[in-house]
């Protein structure tokens, strides 16, 4: 990295539309009220493919490109399962069927990415959306009503921390 840049922070992730967005918000927002925490802002839900962290910014033009070459067939996801991390406190929406779709996505974006020589967190892959943070378990949380979201593009996302947060800005977008 060069002295003078400041390293982007930046992660891969699918990007809901308005519809599943509103519909996890909701869901937040339910858990929020029995299990306390903190509900994620509904413009920050997304499902994590690969976080990278801090990136060089001269090196964005060869991380698009990277992602450029990653072939993404669409999909249904349903969320239609919900749990708590008690190591983190964390409310999550999940799928009980991972579409195989997804997880060659995912192998596909780890593998260019390795390509390209750009490190990113190499946990194995467990597809979720935070949906509250500081949650408290043992609470009695909402039933889950499935939602479908057709998947049919990812995105690179920037994280610029704020007074409130993480803000995350969508960078680029591949179909």
């Amino acid at each position: 990295m060069t002295a003078a840049a400041k390293p982007l922070r930046l992660f891969f992730a699918l990007w809901p539309d308005d519809a599943v967005r509103a519909a996890l918000t909701g869901r937040a927002v339910a858990i929020q009220r029995v299990a306390g925490g903190r509900a994620t802002r509904a413009e920050s839900i997304h499902l994590t493919l690969a976080f990278l962290g801090d990136v060089d910014p001269g090196r964005l033009d060869a991380l698009k490109s990277a992602a450029a070459e990653v072939s993404l067939q669409p999909f249904d996801l349903v969320l239609d399962d919900a749990g708590y991390w008690k190591h983190n406190r964390i409310a999550w929406a999940g799928a009980t069927q991972v579409p195989a779709a997804l997880d060659r996505l995912v192998a596909g974006l780890r593998a260019a990415l390795a390509g390209g020589q750009f490190a990113f967190d190499p946990k194995p892959f467990v597809p979720h959306l935070t949906l509250v943070r500081k949650a408290r378990g043992g609470s009695a949380m909402p039933a889950v009503v499935p939602v479908r979201w057709r998947v049919s593009d990812f995105v690179l996302v920037r994280s610029v921390i704020g007074p409130e947060g993480s803000n995350y800005l969508v960078e680029a977008r591949w179909r």
